[in-house]
């Protein structure tokens, strides 16, 4: 089997089998692939879409192309968020704490921005002193001890999609429907947790400007959420204008701090 070959398949329009996908996906996790074919690849399947077969196989093999995280020491349904990006999203950091505090376990893995947006990551980030990079077992703890605990994409969870998201930023493919459900839901069965709530971001700050992309995008997800027995959810939520009025990373981590009160700041 040849790179070149499945590169050629999809820039036809046909579907790849399972294990063409299969084998791209180990290849360039191993590194046995290079960039500029992969980017070629993520191109064809920009401009040609993939099927559904396709994307759910894409999927559970980035998944299972490192650590599968096992939450079972953690009691109870644990919960996981994401949002598919936008401009000034500080949700998780907020739907994390109230969640926990009603006695629902939340484990989540974050990334980083993408395009323009900015991710989750990169504002703990700007945090003096605040650790992302957590090993499995402190992962657990955390969550068991304090309800919830919201990691960067660390250790070997998940390798196919650092690398994948990150050749994505550089290579205009960013906006691909069956390329983003493939990065979200991979991380989000890679973290191990029963139940996923999927906030698609729709709007001028989006990637999904328009309503009828943003709900093909949230069925695609929710269905292979299902596919493999999490139970997934999809709000679709507008991003048409900033959320929040601060622009730099530790002033939204510092407007998060009023959520608990009734006082806004003027900045």
């Amino acid at each position: 089997m040849r790179m070149y070959d499945i590169i050629m398949k999809k820039r036809d329009g046909n579907e790849l089998t399972e294990n063409e996908i299969k084998f791209f996906i180990e290849g360039y996790t191993k590194g046995d692939i290079p960039d500029y074919q992969v980017s070629a690849l993520l191109m064809a399947i920009y401009f040609r879409g993939m099927t559904d077969n396709e994307t759910a196989f894409m999927t559970m093999e980035m998944a299972g192309s490192g650590d599968m995280v096992d939450l079972s020491p953690v009691p109870g349904i644990k919960v996981d968020k994401h949002s598919t990006g936008g401009v000034g999203d500080k949700t998780t950091l907020i739907i994390s704490s109230i969640v926990a505090s009603l006695g629902v376990p939340v484990a989540k893995m974050s990334g980083r921005g993408l395009g323009h947006t900015g991710g989750t990551i990169d504002k703990m980030e700007s945090i003096p002193g605040m650790r992302i990079d957590i090993g499995r077992e402190e992962f657990l703890n955390i969550v068991k001890t304090v309800g919830a605990s919201v990691i960067g994409q660390s250790g070997n969870l998940d390798p196919a999609d650092k690398k994948l998201y990150a050749l994505r930023d550089v290579t205009a493919t960013v906006e691909s429907i069956p390329l983003i459900a493939c990065s979200i839901m991979s991380k989000k069965i890679a973290a191990g947790s029963d139940c996923i709530l999927l906030d698609v971001k729709c709007g001028s700050g989006a990637f999904m400007e328009t309503l009828d992309d943003a709900i093909k995008l949230a069925e695609v997800m929710v269905s292979i959420g299902e596919k493999v027995g999490r139970k997934t959810i999809a709000l679709i939520t507008d991003m048409d204008r900033p959320l929040g009025l601060s622009l730099i990373h530790i002033c939204r981590c510092r407007r998060l701090l009023t959520c608990r009160s009734r006082w806004t700041p003027n900045h």
